[in-house]
């Protein structure tokens, strides 16, 4: 879920207008990608796209942003690269190769757009920068090419009404989850003007990528964060009332439901920070009853007081011990 801040005026293209000629009833033959946004997931999106041996631009605004996105692209496709070949080092050097000589980087949004069949947002979770964003880029994209947003939780739908109505069509949401290159799932998220053939178009792209996909309409939350949000969020209101430990919580879902990871660990894992900003808006929204979204006050001091989870060293639990 993390994502690069890109500023408003960072993204402010040329006065060239594309041209919409063609229609959106054909498959699209989706060849050359370009993923807007370095970070975890932005870079993420890269690597397995690269590895399916898409044609792949990705875009950052400054050259520090995108060598963190190659160092985070470099260090996980040798992890791959062992998995796949794990006795054949000069296997595993050709596949990084092959995979890593997919990828040219770019602070120019523009770059290579004219041949881009799909532009892949994963920046900041801000509806107006992900507007003006994509309002600059509609107008030079070409007519067929497909736009998605990586958003968890912005509606698809608002996002798009930055774009004309002939793109329109061609929009959806691409939600990718976090490590992108283990995380076996992408949910397609279908605004009520997504087209048939671009939907389709996209299933076969995830599937290139080796990810099985599900489709969503434009609702809150999609599929997963609208289950799993309100599922954390009650173990917080658990440990808000009282009624068992932070650690208890944790065991308790995980040897008595079979989950993996408890969901106060899992919060951790996820961004305290991302989860307050994912219930605040729904609640401004009044996307939800009111139950799921009302405030959580141990989950609103930790995150005033900077404890965000892993990233930040300690959150619900505290991580800074490990190495």
């Amino acid at each position: 879920m993390s994502r690069i801040l890109f500023s408003r005026s960072q993204f402010v293209l040329g006065k060239h207008v594309g041209r919409f000629s063609t229609t959106a009833n054909q498959l699209k033959d989706i060849r050359n990608v370009t993923v807007i946004g370095a970070g975890l997931m932005g870079s993420g999106i890269v690597q397995v796209a690269a590895q399916a041996d898409f044609k792949v631009t990705m875009v950052d605004t400054t050259d520090a942003a995108l060598k963190n996105g190659q160092n985070i692209i470099g260090a996980s496709i040798k992890r791959v690269a062992r998995k796949k070949f794990p006795e054949s080092a000069g296997d595993q050097q050709a596949y990084i190769d092959k995979a890593l000589a997919n990828i040219v980087v770019s602070t120019d949004p523009l770059k290579d757009i004219g041949s881009t069949d799909l532009i892949v947002e994963a920046i900041v979770e801000n509806i107006d920068i992900k507007q003006s964003l994509f309002k600059n880029l509609d107008s030079h994209a070409p007519a067929d090419t497909i736009f998605c947003s990586n958003t968890s939780s912005l509606s698809i739908t608002k996002i798009a009404e930055a774009t004309s109505e002939a793109r329109r069509k061609q929009f959806a949401g691409l939600h990718f989850f976090n490590p992108v290159p283990a995380m076996k799932l992408v949910e397609i998220v279908r605004t009520n003007a997504t087209s048939d053939a671009v939907y389709k178009s996209l299933v076969d792209f995830a599937k290139a990528t080796g990810k099985t996909s599900v489709e969503c309409k434009d609702t809150p939350g999609f599929i997963v964060n609208r289950l799993l949000v309100p599922y954390m969020m009650e173990a917080f209101r658990i440990l808000e009332r009282g009624e068992a430990s932070a650690k208890d919580i944790d065991t308790a879902m995980k040897l008595g439901a079979g989950m993996p990871m408890g969901p106060l660990e899992l919060s951790d894992f996820v961004g305290l920070d991302t989860m307050k900003f994912i219930m605040d808006g729904w609640a401004k929204d009044k996307a939800l009853d009111e139950a799921f979204v009302k405030p959580c006050k141990v989950l609103d001091d930790l995150v005033r007081d900077g404890h965000l989870g892993r990233k930040s060293g300690k959150g619900v639990f505290d991580y800074s011990k490990e190495g």
